[in-house]
């Protein structure tokens, strides 16, 4: 497996992470378990963020990646 196929396998992992957090804030009860939720949510969606821009400099420094 390629670097550019592990980094998009961890960016569809994280995106997968980020929608069952979103979700547990959502449907939890407790207030303080909302707020860890949904701050746990804010942290994931800035590392998805990081994945993403990564996986844009590894398909336009390596062409053969992209849309792989």
């Amino acid at each position: 497996m390629t670097i550019a196929s592990n980094v998009k396998q961890c960016l569809s992992t994280m995106k997968g992470i980020e929608a069952q957090l979103s979700s547990m804030a959502l449907n939890s009860l407790d207030k303080e378990a909302q707020v860890i939720f949904h701050e746990a949510t804010l942290t994931i969606e800035e590392i998805k963020k990081d994945l993403q821009y990564r996986v844009l400099e590894l398909e336009r420094m390596e062409p053969q990646y992209s849309g792989s």
